[in-house]
């Protein structure tokens, strides 16, 4: 059905090679042509140089007087003349060299037209709406975050005013002068306050109504961590001086409390049950105060309106009364206090051991001086700052720094004759003890009539910031100069001078 066949071969020619060899094209170039030439360079002559000392027989003054000679002639009569004073040049000379009159010189280029500057005028809308004063200001151990107060210093119902506890931090990013990075809603006046020397968060402060509180500030939601209470331990009478004492454990802090009532308290916190435990009290009563042939006035209660530690011994704590007395006493007397039981759990002990000359108004304020252990100032509504020494009864010194009260007095973190006094005028004197005409050697003026600057605090980790708090509801933060914060080399021993004075 099927064979093989052998068929001849077909061919089909390819029409794409053809047209593709249609189109190609050949194409060349050539660049241009490259010269180059040889060239060759070479010096036309050498030199050889050479120096050479002069003679070693020249001695150097030849030398000198020729180029001398070279110069110009010699001025008649200048070597007779200089041959002459020879002598009596070295001779001073050497004198000087052994006087000390400049030793502790220091040249300061620093400008002193602008020894203060305000750096921030910290205000909280709420407090000033309702005509509350700054009461008391207080800077954290960090030296960061300044706390204020709020309530009043004049006439009015303070027991039943609602305050506030403000803060804020100077060194936020994007801090809000009139806005309190922190705000402490308190139902009645507080007018005592200070931060925890440790512990930055921890605010222990004093009310109106007699209570002492504590505050932590890192509990946003309740941060009242312990409160005395309206107990039979607790102050009856208005809180005017709040400040934390080391006790014997190592580490751990009480809180002092002292008030118009004639009561000293001293508080432990118990951190368990969040808190106050009454440690020890003392009370101040008129007849079993030493007077030192200085006539007392007043009631028999002593109503205590200011307190300072000594921070050179921790048994001793001062005190100052609204009728004057200025107290030395002390945390370890055993002497039973002569006043009526109340219901306290311990017993009233009378810790006065010592009277100072009395003031003739109520006292104010009280510091002692970190560089001496013997020296402190006070002042109240007599308007003067009086130096004291703990071994005499009389100042060493009084000066008239305000016509006005004075609310509060403290001495310079840094600089040992210089304190600050916050006065009615609402003016700040920063004192200078080393001046011989006893001017302020700085005057911060709020610049508000009427108002007055009611407390002060100088920051310990920043010695050049102070806080000023005012009647008008402000605080304002001072830079003080390197001449009002920088210790000059002999101030500690012109300290030591005044404290050997003996008192008139």
């Amino acid at each position: 059905m099927f064979t093989d066949e052998a068929l001849d071969s077909v061919s089909v020619r390819s029409l794409w090679r053809k047209s593709q060899q249609s189109v190609q094209e050949s194409r060349g170039c050539q660049t241009r042509a490259v010269h180059s030439t040889d060239a060759e360079a070479q010096t036309v002559s050498t030199t050889i140089s050479c120096t050479q000392t002069e003679p070693q027989d020249q001695t150097t003054e030849e030398l000198l007087q020729q180029h001398h000679n070279e110069l110009e002639p010699e001025l008649p009569g200048l070597k007779d003349f200089l041959q002459r004073v020879e002598d009596a040049v070295i001779r001073e000379l050497v004198r000087n060299s052994r006087s000390h009159a400049f030793d502790w010189f220091q040249v300061n280029w620093e400008d002193h037209s602008h020894p203060v500057s305000c750096l921030y005028r910290l205000q909280h809308p709420s407090a000033q709406d309702r005509g509350l004063h700054v009461t008391s200001v207080s800077w954290s151990c960090t030296g960061s975050v300044i706390a204020c107060a709020y309530g009043r210093i004049d006439d009015g119902d303070w027991s039943t005013e609602k305050s506030y506890v403000c803060m804020w931090n100077l060194e936020r990013r994007g801090l809000n002068p009139k806005q309190a990075d922190l705000v402490i809603e308190v139902s009645t006046s507080v007018s005592a306050l200070c931060c925890h020397p440790r512990q930055p968060a921890l605010i222990a402060g004093g009310l109106y109504s007699g209570e002492v509180m504590l505050w932590d500030t890192s509990r946003t939601q309740d941060p009242v961590l312990a409160q005395t209470g309206m107990t039979a331990d607790s102050h009856r009478e208005p809180v005017y001086q709040v400040a934390w004492v080391p006790l014997q454990k190592r580490g751990e802090f009480g809180v002092l409390s002292a008030s118009s009532g004639g009561r000293v308290l001293l508080w432990t916190v118990d951190w368990d049950q969040g808190g106050f435990v009454l440690n020890a009290a003392y009370a101040l009563v008129q007849q079993q105060v030493p007077h030192n042939s200085f006539k007392a006035r007043g009631s028999s209660t002593v109503g205590v309106t200011s307190l300072a530690l000594s921070p050179w011994d921790s048994d001793t704590f001062l005190v100052g009364s609204e009728g004057g007395l200025l107290l030395r006493c002390s945390f370890s007397s055993q002497t039973p206090a002569a006043a009526p039981s109340e219901g306290q759990s311990v017993t009233l002990r009378a810790p006065a051991v010592f009277s100072f000359k009395p003031h003739s108004g109520p006292i104010h304020s009280i510091h002692c001086s970190p560089f001496h252990r013997n020296l402190f100032v006070s002042a109240g509504t007599d308007g003067l700052a009086h130096l004291h020494s703990l071994l005499q009864a009389n100042p060493l010194l009084s000066l008239r720094v305000s016509d006005s009260y004075i609310f509060q007095v403290q001495w310079s973190p840094t600089r040992p004759l210089l304190f600050a006094a916050a006065t009615g005028k609402g003016e700040v004197q920063i004192l200078d003890l080393s001046s011989r005409s006893l001017r302020p050697a700085a005057t911060i003026n709020q610049g508000g009539a009427g108002q007055a600057a009611t407390c002060l605090s100088f920051n310990c980790q920043n010695p050049h910031l102070l806080a000023v708090g005012n009647t008008d509801g402000t605080v304002g933060v001072w830079h003080l100069s390197t001449n009002l914060t920088e210790q000059s080399p002999r101030e500690s021993s012109q300290l030591e001078q005044i404290a050997n004075q003996v008192a008139e």
